[in-house]
């Protein structure tokens, strides 16, 4: 059964323009380096037949992939989200009591997750541990270096 991808619209544009992309342009021309190392003779010796081949391969396998993502998609209306509890699409202020650091990360589906942008699968141990989580909750959360305890300071769009 496959996992409904929860996105805003322009995460599922992105991703719709991302398949276009493979499938019209990277697909045609994977297809016309295979035929020309296809003419270059013998393909049990032919590295660069092996090579098209195999970026083929990964090729489809990525529009196979985004195919199953688009499919199971679901667009959510950010105007419409209730911050009064964490959630996907909400935007989260925390502050780790240890260290008294703060940080803020939107939790998106893993489609649009991007740490850089502070964009933070609801898929990973901290975006799981916060999830209905309210304002002033505080959340302990095990990561690699051992538990850390965060409190949410505010929740927002």
């Amino acid at each position: 059964m496959a996992t409904v991808n929860y996105v805003t619209e322009e995460g599922f544009q992105r991703l719709r323009k991302e398949l276009e992309q493979l499938k019209n342009v990277e697909r045609p021309k994977i297809s016309q380096q295979i035929a020309e190392a296809r003419d270059k003779g013998d393909l049990s010796e032919n590295a660069e037949y092996d090579a098209a081949k195999e970026a083929q391969g990964l090729l489809e396998l990525r529009i196979s992939n985004l195919e199953t993502v688009i499919a199971n998609s679901r667009i959510i209306d950010e105007s419409k989200i209730d911050i009064s509890q964490v959630q996907i699409m909400t935007k989260v202020k925390l502050e780790n009591l240890a260290t008294h650091s703060v940080m803020e990360y939107t939790l998106v589906a893993e489609s649009e997750a991007n740490i850089k942008k502070g964009k933070l699968s609801v898929n990973t141990p901290i975006a799981k541990s916060l999830l209905g989580k309210k304002v002033n909750d505080v959340v302990e959360v095990q990561v690699p270096s051992g538990i850390v305890k965060l409190k949410i300071l505010n929740i927002s769009r």
